[in-house]
């Protein structure tokens, strides 16, 4: 009783027995509320039976070549936005440039058709305009953290690297890139996030290059609600998976960051 009882206490220790028991709590509690909905007349979720068929007809639909079709894409996005975000933050430290950075930062605001639009207007290729959309959005986030870092980052820190002899370039290498490299890697995998969330609707734009996306939206055409849910789960999971392994590799690189 105890050891529950400290489950809800704030800044409480929990040891690994007792985490044990709270994943417990949650999983039959998940499973509950799944077997609830997927009563009745309304049938909010399907049944996990169907769940379970529609993880053996996206096997059969190819399931690995979909998944890293789109992981492929994800990661193309995502070495190019981080090449643009990175260049555009650290000119950002130039006055001049400042705006720039400030600009691009309130282009998140913008909806998924408006970044379309535009980008279509100036790009003919399909799977190009699924790339660009992805760079537009994981940047205008990226380059909004970036710049954030950079303005959290302590008068102090300045001062000593301008007493150890520093002009402000040399400033701008050791406090900016070098001193806040890991917290750039953090931010990155962060920022996946909103790459992998976006692939499903980005996806659709090119069915026949393949994506977990089309494998949605294949299932949703014939109202094949286990394929998916089944579809869900798999991006659901692959996702916890990357940022499982950007995590230990930002942990193996950097391995005295306490951020």
């Amino acid at each position: 009783m105890k050891n529950i009882i400290k489950m809800f206490v704030p800044f409480q220790t929990i040891k690994g027995s007792e985490k044990t028991i709270m994943l417990t709590i949650w999983l039959v509690s998940l499973f509950a509320i799944w077997g609830v909905c997927a009563m009745g007349t309304t049938h909010l979720f399907p049944t996990p039976s169907q769940v379970l068929k529609g993880f053996g007809t996206i096997w059969t639909d190819g399931l690995i070549v979909h998944l890293f079709s789109s992981l492929a894409l994800c990661a193309q996005a995502v070495l190019i936005s981080v090449f643009i975000s990175l260049f555009v933050t650290y000119l950002s430290t130039l006055p001049f440039f400042k705006g720039w950075a400030d600009f691009i930062s309130k282009l998140r605001f913008l909806p998924l058709a408006g970044i379309t639009f535009y980008i279509t207007i100036i790009i003919s290729s399909a799977r190009t305009i699924q790339v660009w959309v992805l760079v537009m959005f994981m940047s205008t986030y990226l380059i909004t953290s970036l710049v954030q870092m950079i303005k959290d980052i302590s008068q102090e820190e300045f001062d000593h690297a301008r007493t150890l002899g520093c002009n402000r370039w040399e400033m701008l290498w050791e406090v900016v890139i070098k001193g806040r490299f890991d917290y750039v890697f953090e931010l990155v995998r962060q920022n996946l996030a909103i790459v992998w969330m976006m692939l499903v609707s980005i996806e659709s734009i090119l069915i026949a290059a393949g994506g977990l996306g089309v494998l949605i939206k294949n299932g949703d055409k014939v109202g094949d609600n286990g394929r998916v849910i089944a579809v869900q789960i798999v991006i659901i999971l692959v996702g916890i998976v990357l940022d499982f392994l950007l995590t230990k590799l930002r942990k193996l690189i950097f391995r005295y960051s306490n951020f």
